[in-house]
């Protein structure tokens, strides 16, 4: 897979994330443990995809 593949990848992931963060945080009985886990894995995500981008410059 290219890097380029890889952060397409990544990306999608991100956004998918960043869907399942909001939706969550509409409930009224939203998980907050859930919640803090998902926000950590997107942000992993962007610390890869800034880190694969950086080795494309």
């Amino acid at each position: 897979m290219t890097i380029e593949a890889r952060i397409r990848e990544l990306g999608n992931r991100h956004r998918m994330l960043d869907r399942t963060i909001q939706q969550e945080m509409t409930h009224p009985s939203a998980d907050p443990l859930r919640v803090r886990e998902l926000k950590q894995q997107k942000l992993r995500l962007k610390e890869q995809i800034t880190s694969l981008e950086a080795r494309t410059h």
